[in-house]
């Protein structure tokens, strides 16, 4: 049995690869990025970044509109409005019925 495992250990005798670093990534590019904190970027300059990150009310970049009454939704990645989503007791991002709304009376006045 004991030739077999070395065998085995010869036939695969690739070193194995270096450890990686799983807490932050380096990019030349960019900078080096957080991944623990979502992919944020760390030491970047505010001052230039939030520019291309606003909203543009008349720009190219809109938020969706809801599904339901197609009306601008309010938050990035929703597919409907606060006020449909309450109504049909969904999320507002995912659709998934959130609450069994048989028995109130849902209005958003």
């Amino acid at each position: 049995p004991n030739v077999s495992l070395l065998f085995l250990f010869k036939k695969n005798s690739n070193p194995p690869p270096p450890p990686k670093k799983d807490s932050v990534l380096t990019n030349l590019s960019t900078g080096i990025i957080d991944l623990e904190s979502g992919g944020r970027r760390i030491n970047e300059n505010k001052a230039l970044t939030s520019k291309s990150s606003r909203f543009e009310p008349y720009g190219r970049r809109r938020f969706a509109i809801c599904r339901i009454c197609k009306s601008s939704v309010h938050q990035a990645g929703s597919n409907y409005c606060q006020g449909c989503a309450y109504k049909k007791g969904i999320c507002a991002m995912c659709g998934k019925k959130i609450l069994d709304t048989k028995n109130y009376k849902q209005t958003s006045v």
